[in-house]
């Protein structure tokens, strides 16, 4: 006998999802799936409430490099206090997309509320995951640049919404995970993962770049 021919190849899929909580945001929902070796198994699934209809993403992380003349390049942060984490954090802007919005809309609207930066949108990610053990939550990363020379981005001011509290850290591009390394070792705050792979992917760019493999745009 042949046991290639005998053996047929399993793709691993889901087969249904339960709902067994919901609130106003997320969702929690019992997922029952095949894996790769045929068998059932269950898993617990988060997901967001909110995605809209026209669009892959939930949300957008925004990416902001705030220029000004005489002043170093600074990367945009964000400090503000979650609940989930009973802590601050240090964050990229970032904020869900609404309906009938794009990703480059949506990334510019939250940096203008959270922030009060204007810029101009220089590039996007495709969407990505954000925590797929645990939700299916996805986002693109929006990358802004910010005159800051122009009138309105020299005194900004932030638009924020009711129950909304966010604190912007101006962060130079040359010396950021230094500067997020001394703002742990000052403050108790959780630092987003995607900060401080960002950072450290700058300590390649401006220390070790022959360390770095170059990506084709």
């Amino acid at each position: 006998m042949n046991h290639a021919e005998d053996s047929k190849e399993i793709s691993p899929h889901v087969v249904k999802d339960e709902l067994l909580a919901s609130g106003r945001w997320v969702k929690l929902e019992k997922t029952t799936y095949v894996d790769p070796a045929g068998n059932t198994r269950i898993w617990e699934t988060v997901r967001r409430t909110t995605r809209q209809a026209d669009t892959d993403a939930d949300g957008v992380g925004i990416i902001a490099l705030l220029k000004r003349t005489l002043h170093k390049d600074c990367v945009v942060m964000v400090k503000q206090f979650r609940p989930p984490t009973g802590r601050y954090t240090l964050e990229f802007p970032a904020g869900l997309i609404d309906e009938g919005e794009s990703a480059e809309t949506a990334a510019l609207r939250e940096l203008k509320e959270e922030t009060g930066y204007k810029g101009e949108v220089v590039g996007i990610t495709p969407v990505t995951c954000l925590d797929p053990g645990l939700s299916n939550c996805t986002t693109q990363i929006v990358t802004v640049n910010i005159n800051g020379d122009e009138m309105e981005n020299i005194n900004p001011t932030q638009q924020l919404g009711d129950g909304e509290f966010v604190e912007v850290i101006l962060l130079p591009l040359d010396e950021f995970q230094t500067k997020i390394d001394e703002l742990l070792k000052k403050e108790e705050i959780l630092v987003d993962a995607k900060v401080y792979i960002f950072a450290m992917g700058m300590v390649q760019a401006f220390f070790k770049p022959r360390e770095l493999p170059v990506l084709k745009q």
